[in-house]
């Protein structure tokens, strides 16, 4: 992880500014965060000294279960937050935020603004809209388990997952976050690589139709 210094923050701080969310001077306070591909954000279980948003990148949500288990259960795109949920509650467990490609944030220190963050009503209507929305987001993902076959959803995941046109998720992790068997998503992917989307490289796979894909996700977001 990189924190960024002197002009290289400036530049940044004027480049992606969100200062017209809040209402009191946030950029006396913010820091800039850069993360590279698999760099933990958060560990889970650790409790987070920060306020993200995500100005640059991606990022997955990861919980371990009581069993050991652990599930992917959703991605953190750009212009979104990341430790609302510690900001509100004096006491919460943490999920891990793992960054899927270079990911960049700025990043509010709690203990040195919370007071202006939990007074500031402009930034708690725009932090509002946006846990509507991903609650929103939440449910429709699970009504898409429903309603869209396997193709459709898998496409989807695809193309939020691969990094420079390479598909590399664990066939595990995939089968628990779209709720499919092994052998239903096998199924999926050598369909995939038969009509010419994907060819398989090793325990990867190469994107070689975008537009294919793009026609398959693009449903699910015309429901």
């Amino acid at each position: 992880m990189e924190i960024y210094k002197g002009e290289k923050k400036q530049l940044q701080l004027k480049k992606s500014s969100i200062a017209h969310l809040f209402s009191f001077p946030v950029e006396e306070f913010m820091e800039v965060h850069e993360y590279q591909r698999d760099e933990w954000i958060i560990q889970e279980g650790m409790r987070t000294d920060f306020l993200f948003y995500v100005i640059e990148g991606k990022a997955k949500i990861y919980v371990t279960h009581q069993n050991g288990k652990v599930s992917l259960i959703n991605f953190i795109n750009t212009n979104e937050y990341i430790g609302e949920m510690e900001l509100f509650n004096e006491v919460y467990y943490t999920k891990g935020i793992q960054a899927s490609m270079k990911t960049i944030c700025f990043a509010l220190p709690i203990h040195r603004c919370r007071t202006q963050l939990m007074e500031d009503a402009k930034f708690l209507r725009e932090l509002t809209k946006f846990l509507s929305i991903k609650a929103t987001l939440m449910a429709a993902k699970y009504s898409q388990s429903l309603a869209f076959p396997l193709e459709n959803r898998l496409a989807d995941f695809i193309l939020q997952t691969a990094y420079e046109g390479v598909y590399k998720e664990k066939h595990v992790t995939v089968c628990d976050y779209l709720g499919v068997s092994y052998r239903h998503l096998l199924h999926v992917l050598t369909q995939f690589c038969d009509k010419g989307y994907l060819q398989k490289e090793g325990r990867y796979y190469q994107i070689k139709q975008y537009h294919s894909l793009y026609e398959l996700a693009e449903m699910l977001k015309n429901k």
